[in-house]
């Protein structure tokens, strides 16, 4: 899934109306927000970040400095682990690795949902797609 189009899902998921255009930069196709009222915002996480303190969401980003932490911790996972691998076997690590991370815990954080949640899911989404679709064939 490309960046813009998650940040569409998560605008949506946040009851954001649709209003941002989104573009790409560089090979890696990095995802940027033209705002109105200042510069341009670069980057997945850098944007949807915005978009939740739009939507006054904030204890998306995490409600304490700990907790706040880890939000970051797993959004620069997402962006570093999750979008840097295409290769079965590193998907299949990164899902173990994940796998035995969360075996104790409801969500990324502990037990509050938060916007490492959303965007983990949105990242890992085309991996279980598309080994659904080899499966299937």
């Amino acid at each position: 899934m490309a960046a813009a189009a998650e940040l569409t899902l998560l605008e949506k998921c946040l009851g954001l109306s649709k209003g941002n255009k989104y573009s790409a930069q560089g090979e890696r196709q990095i995802p940027v927000l033209q705002t109105n009222n200042g510069p341009s915002l670069t980057g997945l996480t850098t944007i949807a970040a915005h978009l939740v303190q739009q939507a006054s969401k904030e204890y998306l980003l995490g409600s304490t400095a700990e907790e706040k932490a880890v939000v970051q911790q797993w959004l620069e996972y997402r962006v570093t682990q999750v979008d840097g691998h295409s290769n079965k076997d590193e998907i299949c690590t990164v899902l173990k690795d994940l796998n035995s991370y969360l075996e104790d815990k409801v969500y990324l954080t502990g037990y509050n949902f938060t916007l490492a949640d959303i965007l983990l899911y949105y990242g890992l989404h085309r991996f279980i797609e598309t080994s659904h679709q080899s499966r299937d064939n």
